[in-house]
């Protein structure tokens, strides 16, 4: 089975057709910059001893410091994490932020573990890894079954290892902690600016355009809900046990409140405290992958649309919340069929954009409102889907294509700035 770092690469290597780089900048971003395997002994409540396997990796820090979240779950690999450290340092380039890509995980089924056990897991990984971060360094988020609180565990473990308040190592903390106004939403609120940004672009009558939204956890059920909110029709929703489908449409918020109580998905429909499940059908996450529907969004793992179901795809447009759900060779396969996919990259960057005014905020002590945030991510992340939209257009490339395009430029010039071979071997002084 091929690399995931491989295959994440192979969208680089069609960008560096269309931009005019040096073989240093292209050799050092082919390869991770560092990366740690650490071993986490946990006392578990039962009085044994687990030993977890953790990493973090820091891929590029060529325009800042490293910059990615935490996952917690039972497929996370080395490999896994080299990869979304990649995408993470062409997203930052990408949002403009003065960071490189990192990312870090731990390998085990988080559900399994009691609460306190989680606190020790994630006060032993910040143990394991203290001298690998920093608010100057490597900054740490929220991913895959982590949250707020886990994160407030993080900073304070490091903050009693520093021996002082570091507040800047992690972002996505409690906001009594130091977490910014907005970042628990950010990553969907982020996806919806970019899709009311695009879909425009295509004519598309926003009460006509039907969706479809696999992955029903902290971004796809918002995005899911702004959607609906906005007007258009969600008619599928999903999580890892299964999904619900409605031709005419799902009632997203109640679906929302249901989930949160219950952990479960059901097509609730509610008119104030009196709520009935309405008409749908049960389908599987493959087959909400493969409903005749105008806008897919993949908002759950990687690898979800490989070559053995991209023909399945009857979407006419694909938005990547998730961190790559779609394969290269899909990738291909979609093209084809003349599906548009508007990249994870761009997409999803609102997480850590508002990581970014997170940390910018505990630099400097001021905080702002959630208004305040929205507007600036809002800001950052239509004009950058403005930008790679012209590019892909004055390339003839796809929007992915194009994104990678536009974060090699930015990612190209601050490589450069350290010494290229012709400096060296020219002698260039300016």
């Amino acid at each position: 089975m091929e690399k995931l770092l491989d295959d994440a690469s192979k969208r680089l290597e069609k960008a560096l057709k269309y931009v005019s780089i040096s073989d240093d900048a292209s050799q050092r971003l082919k390869h991770p910059k560092t990366s740690l395997s650490v071993s986490i002994p946990v006392r578990m409540d039962d009085g044994s001893l687990r030993i977890f396997q953790g990493y973090r990796v820091r891929y590029d820090d060529t325009r800042g410091p490293g910059k990615g979240g935490v996952r917690y779950h039972p497929n996370v690999t080395m490999d896994e994490v080299q990869s979304l450290a990649f995408w993470m340092t062409f997203k930052c380039a990408l949002l403009n932020l003065p960071f490189g890509g990192a990312k870090g995980g731990i390998t085990l089924n988080p559900k399994e573990l009691s609460k306190q056990e989680l606190e020790r897991l994630s006060r032993g990984y910040i143990e394991a890894i203290a001298d690998f971060i920093g608010p100057d360094i490597d900054i740490l988020a929220p991913d895959v079954y982590t949250n707020d609180m886990i994160m407030g565990w993080m900073m304070d473990q490091y903050s009693i290892i520093q021996r002082k308040i570091t507040p800047g190592v992690v972002t996505g903390k409690p906001k009594t902690m130091g977490g910014s106004q907005g970042r628990d939403t950010a990553t969907g609120t982020g996806a919806f600016y970019v899709i009311q940004a695009i879909l425009p672009k295509f004519e598309r009558i926003t009460e006509n355009t039907t969706i479809a939204v696999q992955g029903f956890g902290k971004a796809g059920a918002v995005v899911a809900e702004l959607l609906a909110k906005a007007g258009y029709k969600v008619v599928a929703v999903s999580d890892s046990k299964g999904g619900i489908y409605a031709e005419k449409g799902l009632d997203i918020l109640s679906i929302r409140g249901y989930k949160k109580q219950h952990r479960d998905i059901a097509a609730i429909y509610c008119e104030d405290t009196v709520c009935n499940i309405g008409e749908h059908q049960s389908i599987s996450n493959d087959e909400l992958l493969a409903l005749d529907v105008d806008v897919l969004i993949p908002a759950a793992l990687e690898n979800q649309i490989t070559e053995n179901n991209a023909h399945n795809i009857k979407a006419k447009y694909i938005f990547e919340v998730a961190n790559g759900p779609i394969t290269s060779a899909a990738d291909d396969i979609l093209d084809q069929k003349g599906i548009y996919i508007f990249p994870d990259i761009l997409v999803n960057a609102g997480g850590v954009t508002v990581s970014y005014f997170e940390w910018v905020q505990n630099r400097s002590g001021l905080y702002w409102t959630r208004t305040e945030v929205h507007e600036r991510m809002k800001e950052k992340m239509v004009t950058e889907a403005q930008k790679v939209w012209s590019i892909s257009q004055e390339y003839g490339v796809s929007m992915r294509t194009g994104a990678y395009i536009h974060a090699l430029n930015r990612l190209s010039e601050a490589l450069d700035a350290k010494g290229t071979r012709d400096y060296y071997i020219n002698g260039v002084t300016h």
